[in-house]
């Protein structure tokens, strides 16, 4: 008997941290992953956003549930720039439409995270 409760136990918090885990925004971890191929682009060393870029931020985009994921990706994005010397901004906010992407702020080096809605 207590190892039938323990078992339902166990099972049942499994699937509360997987509900909780796949509803939770993407990590800086994550958000830099898929972002790093964009770099090349933002610097100016290449004229368009290569695929990988494109693919990650569209990844990125989808993932997006509420306002507060939003955030979250807005803020590991400008916390990642800062370590890259030479990113444009003018770059930066072309990288939505070269790719075709809705990302719901816009793509800035002065964008208020905090803000977006």
């Amino acid at each position: 008997m207590k190892a039938s409760l323990l078992s339902l136990f166990v099972v049942l918090s499994l699937i509360y941290f997987y509900a909780q885990s796949s509803n939770a925004a993407p990590t800086c971890g994550t958000v830099d992953m898929k972002a790093a191929s964009c770099i090349t682009f933002a610097t100016g060393k290449d004229s368009k956003p290569s695929p990988a870029c494109c693919a990650g931020l569209q990844q990125l985009a989808q993932s997006v549930k509420s306002v507060d994921d939003k955030k979250a990706i807005c803020r590991c994005l400008k916390a990642g720039i800062k370590n890259f010397a030479g990113v444009q901004d003018k770059l930066l906010s072309r990288i939505p439409s070269a790719c075709n992407i809705k990302v719901g702020f816009p793509v800035s080096i002065n964008t208020d995270c905090e803000k977006l809605h």
